[in-house]
This record gives structure tokens, C-alpha cells and sequence, in this order.
């Protein structure tokens, strides 16, 4: 049997999006990737405004609430769903709850194979590329840097914050099935 999804974790601009464009271009087989992103790009503006989606406090804080939840249930099961149908996905995650993060997950694509992967990058490696990007909140990334992997168990781990993204998914790609 082999690699179903690739899950690939860590903080905000720490390289997951490179890597996974990367890995994309050398895994001999085709792979979709969806992530945190594309789901917060999707949601209504009212989720997007109250306490009750997601927001984003002043030091680059993410705040989730209950409707942030239902959502991302939702997105989970259908991400998990497309796997089990046969398509092979790449899930790009920031595990803003470490482990707790990770068992959530781990619930929803139960029954698949799945290869664990962590993107590791200095705070202040990550901080300068958040304020090269602009996009993102200042603080946010690094914030994110270590909680992000606080109790998650990987399958492989790389740092970014001296490798280039082929090279981190090179290193990935040897352990997918």
C-alpha cells in the first residue's frame, strides 16, 4: 500500500508552500494539495469578521471560534473523503494546537496511510520572510515557528531555514510510498 496523503506542518512562512510545489513537480505521481490557506480564503466574510470564525490579533495571534470549527470538520472529512476515493493529496497545515491538531487530523484520515512531515524554520528566519511576504499579520510567524510542533509525532522532519525548498522535498519525497 502506499502513501495516500502527505500532511505537511508547520508555521507560517516556514517554506510549506514552496516545498509542497516542489514535491508536486518530482513525485512521480500526480498530487492535489489543499491547505489552512485555501480553506481561510474560501470562507464567508462574516467568519472572516466575528469572534466566531477566525481572526487575527494585533501581535499575529490566530483566534479560532466555533463556527471556524464546524468548517473546518467539514473540510477535513471532504479532503479525507477525496483520498479514500482514490486521489492523492497533500494537506499544507499550521497545527496552531500542536498535538491536539495532529490527533484531530489523525481522526479524519484514519484508515488512509498517511506520511507526517515537519517544516521547521528559525523564528527570525521565518519573521523576515513574513515581512519580505506582507501579507500575513507581524508576529504571526514567529509566534508560530515552535508551538506549531509542540507534541507532533513526524514521519520526517526538515528546516527551511537554511535549505532550499527542493531540497527539503527531495528529502520528503524518499519516504513517500
Amino acid at each position: 500500500m502506499g502513501t495516500d496523503v502527505i500532511v505537511v506542518n508547520g508555521g507560517s512562512s516556514s517554506g510549506k508552500s514552496g516545498i509542497v510545489r516542489c514535491l508536486k513537480a518530482i513525485l512521480p505521481q500526480p498530487w492535489i494539495n489543499l491547505g489552512v490557506d485555501d480553506l481561510v480564503d474560501r470562507l464567508p466574510p462574516a467568519l472572516l469578521e466575528s469572534g466566531a470564525g477566525i481572526s487575527f490579533g494585533q501581535a499575529g495571534e490566530v483566534v479560532l471560534g466555533d463556527d471556524w470549527r464546524a468548517i473546518e470538520t467539514a473540510w477535513t472529512t471532504g479532503v479525507a473523503a477525496m483520498a479514500r476515493a482514490g486521489a492523492r493529496i497533500i494537506i499544507d497545515d499550521v497545527f496552531l494546537g500542536g498535538r491536539t491538531s495532529q490527533e484531530r487530523l489523525r481522526g479524519h484520515l484514519r484508515g488512509l496511510e498517511v506520511l507526517w512531515v515537519g517544516v521547521h524554520c528559525a523564528p527570525e528566519a521565518a519573521a523576515a520572510r513574513e515581512f519580505a511576504r506582507g501579507d500575513r499579520p507581524p508576529g504571526m510567524a514567529a509566534g508560530q515557528a515552535e508551538k506549531v510542533h509542540q507534541g507532533v509525532v513526524y514521519d520526517v522532519e526538515v528546516d527551511t531555514t537554511h535549505a532550499e525548498s527542493l531540497d527539503c522535498a527531495r528529502v520528503i519525497a524518499q519516504h513517500v510510498s
